[in-house]
């Protein structure tokens, strides 16, 4: 899906959030996956977040489930893309 300028800079702006860890997984997530989102990951995505801080945070720190299928999926994208910038480069690659 291609997201409006209008709605990706409202979906940004949701991203900033009172606590560094979520504005720093958030929004390396959208910068990496919004454009490949299609329309119900990104409504998933907004409703994730819609929630509170430190349960957005027991998300996205894998201490709690999403609601729905959607949410699960993208919470393990974020998971992986997490595990990935922490991992150090190895030799040869």
């Amino acid at each position: 899906m291609t997201v409006s300028a209008r709605e990706r800079d409202r979906i940004r702006w949701r991203c900033r959030r009172g606590m560094l860890e979520l504005d720093l997984v958030l929004a390396g997530f959208v910068e990496r996956h919004l454009d490949s989102l299609d329309d119900t990951q990104i409504d998933a995505f907004i409703s994730l977040l819609m929630r509170p801080d430190p349960e957005l945070l027991d998300l996205v720190m894998g201490r709690s489930d999403g609601r729905n299928v959607r949410e699960r999926e993208l919470l393990a994208l974020m998971a992986a893309q997490s595990h990935n910038e922490r991992e150090p480069a190895r030799a040869g690659d």
